[in-house]
């Protein structure tokens, strides 16, 4: 490493301490605050890493590395990319405003190509594992638009590594033979609240190596290792390596006094450690003392650049929160921000004049035109904006399936995927499926068969080798279709967001779909949540869902998973009941996944559908009776855009029953019984809350702008209706996804659903328990043509 080199890199790294903080210092305190709301920013979090991060962006990361940086260090993101002329000082100046840089780094928010959104906290680490297998993936199928392997880089706080997801990735990564995986912990042992406890990084050290990554610790910086060769230096390596985390902090925030003081106190000889102490000045012993391994750039750069294979790395480095601060050290240093006195005492000791503070190198030493000639270098930038593109992937305009007189939308969605499988297509080659150990169960089986399982190294099928009998075939190879994981639904939902986003992390479209059991949908919810803000693309196939699957009891049924399709964004939710519904809705998911268009809604139905996204099916195992009926152009629009008349009303009508999914044919044949006494009952099949729901309120938004006309879906289909009309919604869910439906237009409304805990039993015992049989949707409809009082929940004694 070349002196120049050292220089230039000091000098960035001080400007990015320095932009990040004045970065969140103008956002707190000189900014306009008309809410009169703290702005926050973690002034200190972003310190610890300013080092770290200088080394691998400016020195050690190349054009096909990604980054998940640690949330809290999202300044130093920013100033980096300022530095590099992808980031404007508008939006720096405007740092956790409106439209600004965001608080934590996001690819859908920020304009400064993020590689993964880290908010919520360890989901960005486990991001990057899942990253480097969909890699290994990519390009074992023969995809990858380049030779080069890009290593997926996790800087994390250690405080994060208390998050449960990480664990749960690690297992997975080692299962599939992780590769080109670095995870770089920022061992300030500071937490929001506290200290992190003592010997913390043995235990990381033994977690890792178990698991088969290499482990690399940097502990002491060359000046303190420079120490430890004179005379008593050893003595003083010892009090640092047994030092209690909380002194040393304290230390660190006091100053060389108070080092001075305690050293001498605890290991002043009068012989070699007192000399080697009182050579120095308070100022030269603090730089020693804090002189940690994460805050050494030449000794940053020679570890990293050390690496020289693909196995995964963990690098434990020690630094010290608010580093280069005056709260460096201090335990309320997490949330706390320097006052504008010691801002400008920063000023000062950096060189910063008075109007000149977001100048790019403003008070270094380093000439700008080398500085500007440096980063023009810089291997990690040299290939400009680094989100790739993919072409779409064409869909076939239907898809087909064997029809049976009898099925269940699961049993459907299992032969919809063997035919694709069937084929020999581009569609067919790019669908993965994975799932968190229910392949079988929930009816992925025969694409797996055909497809195979995915590993780097084939391995064939034991029980078929040894000709026993099995209806499933489960040979692994490169070639493979299929992603097994084991039971964590955190890791399904982060695999997930990595395959669905493989189109601008390595340029190669895949079209992943994830199936696993509706109700532990909840258990990854986090992570789902996450997947969608990163605007990764997959279907997600929920199933079996609701107290339909009555014999398994309440840990097994699902009551919220509706609304959580309504209220996910970025997330299209659906609750077909026939399969020729479904077979609708994976055609246009398919295609929806792939879009990229703007957000401006489709004034046919006031829905983004030109934005894309991902798709969330809820389907069931219970078999009902499918209807005999061509699927004209019309159904299928009305089945995307989430419900038609399954039974148009007439002019007479005092009442319709609405219902989504599998209790279709109680609401079919309450209608059937109705029409016994009552003329032109209307059945409205409901195969999208969601998309109901969205388009409603977008267009009610659009009304509001001035737009008079703008009119939704759902509000076409039932405005024929006389206000005096009653409506009954059903749903093996919770009664809530459907209640707002009598809202659109004024009419009296029972909703019914479920709103508690299963048990076991029969589909006819629950129903009939939770009130969502044909004899209370009888019982609802009475209740709204007679005009009673009504509750939005109906429940039958």
């Amino acid at each position: 490493m070349t002196d120049r080199r050292l220089t230039a890199l000091t000098a960035l790294e001080q400007k990015v301490l320095w932009l990040a903080s004045w970065t969140i210092h103008h956002a707190n305190h000189l900014r306009d605050s008309p809410d009169g709301m703290k702005v926050g920013g973690h002034q200190a979090s972003s310190a610890s890493l300013a080092t770290i991060m200088t080394a691998l962006y400016f020195a050690v990361l190349r054009p096909d590395d990604r980054v998940a940086v640690k949330p809290h260090a999202s300044p130093n993101f920013h100033a980096i990319q300022y530095l590099f002329g992808n980031q404007t000082r508008a939006k720096l100046e405007n740092f956790r405003g409106y439209k600004g840089a965001q608080s934590y780094p996001s690819r859908t928010k920020d304009g400064d190509d993020v590689d993964f959104s880290t908010g919520s906290v360890g989901l960005g680490v486990a991001q990057t594992l899942f990253s480097s297998l969909v890699q290994d993936y990519v390009k074992a199928h023969g995809w990858a638009r380049s030779q080069a392997e890009g290593r997926m880089v996790a800087l994390i706080g250690d405080a994060e590594m208390d998050e449960g997801n990480i664990y749960e990735a690690l297992i997975e990564g080692w299962k599939h033979g992780l590769r080109n995986t670095w995870w770089v912990v920022d061992y300030n042992r500071q937490s929001l609240d506290a200290v992190i406890r003592e010997g913390l990084w043995e235990r990381f050290e033994a977690m890792f190596r178990n698991f088969g990554w290499d482990v690399v610790i940097l502990k002491h910086g060359k000046l303190q290792e420079a120490a430890f060769a004179e005379p008593g230096g050893e003595r003083l390596r010892a009090w640092i390596d047994t030092c209690p985390n909380q002194l040393f902090s304290a230390l660190c925030f006091q100053g060389g006094a108070a080092w001075r003081k305690r050293l001498t106190d605890d290991i002043g000889d009068q012989g070699p450690v007192t000399r080697l102490i009182d050579k120095r000045s308070d100022a030269e012993l603090a730089r020693l003392m804090t002189n940690l391994g994460g805050h050494d750039l030449a000794l940053l750069l020679e570890a990293f650049e050390r690496i020289d294979h693909d196995r995964p790395v963990c690098f434990i480095a020690y630094t010290i929160k608010g580093f280069g601060l005056p709260l460096q050290g201090h335990k309320d240093n997490h949330a706390g921000l320097m006052t504008s006195g010691q801002m400008d005492a920063l000023r000062g000791a950096m060189n910063v004049r008075t109007g000149h503070e977001w100048d790019r190198f403003e008070g270094l030493t380093v000439a700008p035109a080398e500085l500007e000639s440096f980063l023009a270098k810089v291997p990690f930038a040299r290939k400009g904006a680094r989100r790739l593109t993919a072409p779409k992937i064409p869909v076939p305009e239907t898809l087909a399936w064997p029809a049976q007189a009898a099925m269940s939308t699961q049993q459907g969605f299992g032969l919809i995927l063997n035919e694709i499988a069937r084929s020999d297509t581009t569609f067919a080659d790019r669908i993965v499926t994975a799932s968190p150990d229910v392949t079988v169960s929930t009816n992925l089986g025969a694409f797996v068969n055909r497809r195979g399982l995915f590993a780097r190294e084939s391995l064939a099928d034991t029980f078929k080798q040894e000709r026993i009998p099995s209806t499933f075939n489960w040979d692994f190879s490169p070639k493979g279709q299929h992603i097994e994981l084991g039971i964590a639904e955190m890791n399904l939902f982060i695999m997930l967001s990595a395959l669905g986003l493989s189109h601008s992390i390595h340029g190669e479209r895949l079209l992943p779909v994830g199936t696993l059991y509706d109700p532990f949908i909840q258990r990854g919810l986090d992570a789902l949540n996450y997947a969608c803000y990163q605007d990764a693309r997959f279907m997600l196939v929920a199933t079996p869902s609701g107290v339909t699957l009555a014999p398994e009891g309440g840990a097994h049924q699902s009551i919220a998973t509706p609304l959580i399709g309504i209220a996910q964004d970025g997330l299209a939710a659906f609750e077909p009941a026939f399969v020729d519904e479904l077979a609708t809705i994976m055609q246009f998911g398919f295609d929806y996944m792939q879009r990229d268009g703007g957000d401006d809604p489709d004034e046919a139905n006031w829905l983004r559908d030109e934005t894309g996204g991902s798709v969330y099916l809820r389907l069931s195992t219970r078999t009902i009776d499918q209807p005999q009926r061509a699927m004209t152009a019309a159904l299928q629009r009305d089945i995307v855009n989430g419900a038609y008349w399954m039974r148009r009303p007439g002019p007479n009508c005092q009442v319709v029953i609405a219902y989504t999914g599998t209790v279709a044919p109680e609401a079919i044949a309450a209608a059937g019984l109705l029409a016994e006494s009552h003329r032109d009952v209307g059945v409205l099949a409901i195969t999208s809350a969601d998309r109901l729901n969205a388009g409603w309120t977008a267009a009610e938004r659009a009304r509001q702008r001035g737009i008079g006309n703008a009119t939704s879906h759902i509000e076409r289909l039932i405005q024929p209706l006389s206000r005096e009309c009653g409506l009954v919604t059903v749903i093996d869910g919770h009664p809530a996804a459907l209640a707002w439906i009598g809202s659109v237009h004024g009419h009296r409304l029972k909703s019914l659903g479920v709103e508690h805990f299963g048990q076991t039993g029969t589909v006819g015992d629950l129903y009939r328990h939770f009130g969502i049989d044909t004899n209370a949707i009888l019982h609802a409809a009475q209740a709204v043509i007679a005009g009673r009082p009504v509750r939005y929940l109906a429940a039958l004694p």
